[in-house]
């Protein structure tokens, strides 16, 4: 199997012994990058890192949940600025699009959930980081202002969905997106990947997120990539081995993984 990196993972979510054996028994894994969902998740994301070479740790603020209280999103802010040059990226950060529907969140809270994104992206911004981000259907276009704003180009679409119009932007800006095992059975997700340049983008897992078609029942696992990258080989009509390494390729330039 050719080498591949996992661009997105929450790594802290999985058992001690699950991530052992990610990390010594899946040879074709080069890295794995873990974005965080909170303080503690940063906490144990930065644990990981300094115990595993292959891991490497993202910190931030998963906006699909309760927004923090003030002291709270200074407390974070503060320990990621002492733990930054041991963090690859900043997230992950975003709008919450989900949470917005299921919740009917009142414009000022929406408007909170936008204050906070945008501290996130100065602060890449000024320190130099890509951003790993959750901005799907009406919200990219508002995070898209927000990275031209700040002139922010190092900027990863997580699993991303969006209408066209985004989509061309994206592409002009030199944004990424990465692909995750449900381009195996989503028709959004398979246009995505046959209209999105293959030099923007990159593979994923979002594991332990777990996925229906043939993965329904399994655990999410970076394993699971191999049959992403085949089928969007078929997609793009080009060799699995070119798709890996262009992928591959693509994520360690945009993370500055040597």
């Amino acid at each position: 199997m050719e080498k591949m990196i996992d661009a997105h993972i929450h790594l802290d979510r999985y058992g001690a012994e699950e991530i052992s054996g990610m990390v010594e028994n899946l040879l074709f894994l080069e890295a794995m990058v873990t974005v965080s969902f909170d303080l503690a998740s940063s906490e144990k994301n930065l644990q990981l890192a300094r115990k595993y070479d292959k891991v490497k740790p993202a910190f931030g603020f998963h906006p699909e949940q309760p927004l923090p209280g003030e002291k709270q999103f200074e407390t974070l802010l503060n320990w990621m600025s002492d733990y930054k040059d041991e963090m690859i990226a900043v997230g992950e950060v975003g709008l919450p699009y989900y949470l917005r529907k299921e919740q009917g969140l009142s414009p000022y809270q929406s408007g909170q959930y936008l204050e906070l994104l945008e501290q996130f992206i100065k602060l890449a911004k000024q320190w130099g980081k890509p951003v790993a981000l959750h901005a799907v259907y009406d919200d990219a276009p508002i995070v898209c202002d927000l990275l031209e704003k700040y002139s922010l180009t190092k900027a990863h679409f997580h699993w991303f969905k969006g209408d066209s119009k985004t989509i061309d932007r994206m592409i002009g800006n030199g944004y990424f997106v990465s692909i995750t095992p449900d381009i195996l059975y989503e028709p959004e997700i398979q246009e995505l990947a046959g209209s999105y340049p293959l030099g923007q983008m990159m593979i994923e897992t979002d594991g332990p997120w777990p996925f229906e078609g043939p993965f329904k029942g399994k655990r999410t696992h970076p394993g699971m990539m191999a049959e992403s990258v085949k089928q969007l080989a078929a997609i793009k009509k080009i060799p699995e081995t070119d798709v890996s390494r262009i992928l591959l390729e693509n994520t360690k330039k945009l993370y500055r993984l040597s």
